[in-house]
């Protein structure tokens, strides 16, 4: 099964399919068998990395379209 991310404007990272999630020690997060979780981006949340809907009631404004990076730079 493949992941996909969806940057929801004004809201969440959503993740859906096969994935782990670790800290920044490398520990990983026990996501109780879910196959989709929504990660904060208003950085407001009380339960962060995930979102809790708090943006919502903070209005955070952030809308995010797609578009195609630059092809990355060759390492010197």
């Amino acid at each position: 099964m493949s992941t996909k991310v969806t940057i929801f404007n004004n809201g969440p990272i959503r993740i859906e399919g096969e994935f782990h999630i670790v800290d920044a020690e490398g520990n990983a997060f026990d996501l109780a068998g879910r196959t989709a979780i929504g990660l904060c981006r208003c950085g407001l949340s009380n339960n962060k990395p995930f979102c809790d809907g708090t943006h919502g009631k903070m209005g955070f404004d952030s809308a995010c379209k797609a578009f195609a990076l630059p092809a990355p730079k060759p390492k010197v």
